[in-house]
């Protein structure tokens, strides 16, 4: 039986209220360096709340991202092993697919780490998840700062509690301004069409020699499908899944074709790299649009300040656009999620030690100065409020980014999680827009080939 996930009310997006606002060695091969300060104890509040106790607690503890997060996670880590001498964490590191790979094995193996980080395919994990209701109700995990619509980002259909999200979190399109100027073109506006953005693909490659937009492999599936379907008709009329997650939110396949032919036409026309170029891209520092070897990427709001701090020491500076639309005055097909999560593990043998640890990372100021909000805006009020007061110009970016976004006209309710099964739908995607660049199948057919792979899960 496919499992059924809570479709989250956009109420999360209001609660953000931006404008407002203002040791352990990594055994991770794809990791080549660790952060080698350790992170200074400070006079917080969370020092009354060290641990007292004399007995060892080992935990286990992995994530995949940038390095800047490897670097950030590894130093609150060290805080958090400094408030508590007792207790000793474990860590491992790895680019997304790694993760997923090294994932896949413990799971086999009932293995999985202490604490673990999931996004919208956690479903596939669902078994390994152990929830925190039992450790909110006993006050073991703190959900005082956050609002009910923020948590529920991160609920099962029956309201259990499977994490704590680690950041509110949105798509969006990272730019360089001067390379659009350099090839003449407009940069773009909240209203910016698919055309548009297809058009100033085109003329910055053919003045510039570069790639128009970066690779955006990992959020292909994204674009080309849950925005693209949500772009039609009036606000929440269409979504790729419906809000059960039991079948299809359209009808008519050939709505996925226009985009396909697009990125075909790019991929073919060499204005987007090819599935070659796309996996030298191994983490945000060097993405194209950082290299300088493309003028846009499609980006998560929470990936900018990194990619804005890089280009920075280069002496270049990034922007971040709004998503494009199929037209001006249509839906924008944005939604406001749960970046990741933050797990504990039915293997754990440290289940509540693991909770603990949870609630500190998400609700703990001095913590969340260290990560800066790297994995999304903060969901705690209080944590949000203090990094907004101190935010460097890529996260101030981020921030005013995101509550415009909030301001976006959105469906009351959406699907912001994934189907079990998806990954598979989303691979074949991925190949069939191949498949059209070398003319084996036409756009047309890579599109019912799509609805037809992601409609089969549905079925018995």
């Amino acid at each position: 039986m496919k499992k059924k996930i809570i479709a989250a009310t956009m109420a999360a997006a209001m609660c953000v209220s931006l404008a407002a606002c203002g040791g352990s060695t990594a055994s991770s091969s794809a990791a080549e360096s660790t952060a080698s300060s350790t992170a200074e104890s400070t006079a917080s509040s969370t020092a009354d709340a060290a641990s007292t106790g004399d007995e060892e607690v080992d935990l286990r503890m992995a994530w995949w991202g940038s390095q800047d997060r490897h670097d950030r996670t590894i130093k609150a880590i060290e805080l958090y092993e400094s408030l508590h001498p007792n207790v000793k964490i474990e860590y491992e590191y790895y680019s997304f697919d790694d993760y997923f790979t090294k994932l896949k094995t413990l799971v086999a193996s009932d293995q999985v780490w202490d604490i673990f980080q999931l996004g919208g395919n956690f479903p596939m994990y669902m078994d390994k998840i152990y929830p925190l209701d039992d450790y909110i109700a006993s006050g073991v995990v703190d959900v005082s700062g956050i609002g009910d619509a923020n948590l529920k980002t991160t609920q099962d259909t029956e309201g259990h509690q499977l994490g704590i999200s680690n950041g509110l979190n949105s798509y969006g399109i990272a730019y360089d301004p001067d390379m659009f100027a350099e090839a003449g073109v407009a940069e773009p506006t909240d209203t910016w069409t698919w055309d548009d953005y297809a058009n100033a693909a085109n003329t910055i490659h053919e003045k510039l020699g570069i790639y128009g937009c970066s690779s955006m492999l990992t959020s292909e599936f994204i674009a080309g499908c849950s925005v693209y379907v949500a772009q039609y008709g009036d606000v929440g009329q269409y979504s790729f899944f419906n809000l059960d997650l039991t079948g299809m939110g359209f009808d008519d396949p050939q709505m996925l074709t226009p985009y396909i032919q697009m990125r075909a036409d790019s991929i073919k026309n060499e204005v987007y790299p090819d599935a070659g170029a796309s996996a030298e891209i191994t983490n945000i520092e060097n993405d194209f649009l950082v290299t300088g070897e493309a003028a846009m990427a499609w980006v998560a709001a929470n990936q900018f300040p990194t990619m804005y701090n890089v280009c920075q020491d280069q002496g270049r500076t990034l922007k971040l656009a709004t998503l494009p639309r199929i037209t001006s005055d249509g839906p924008s097909g944005a939604v406001i999620q749960s970046s990741q999560m933050l797990c504990v593990s039915q293997d754990s043998q440290q289940k509540e030690e693991a909770a603990k640890f949870i609630s500190w990372f998400e609700n703990d100021p001095d913590c969340n100065n260290i990560l800066q909000g790297e994995r999304g805006i903060p969901v705690n009020a209080t944590v949000r409020e203090t990094l907004s007061a101190n935010a460097t110009e890529g996260q101030q970016i981020m921030y005013d980014f995101m509550d415009k976004v909030s301001k976006f006209k959105m469906p009351d309710k959406v699907n912001v999680l994934s189907p079990d099964g998806q990954d598979e739908v989303v691979d074949n995607y991925r190949n069939y827009i191949q498949q059209v660049v070398d003319g084996q199948i036409t756009a047309e057919e890579a599109a019912q080939k799509t609805y037809d792979d992601a409609a089969a899960l549905f079925t018995e």
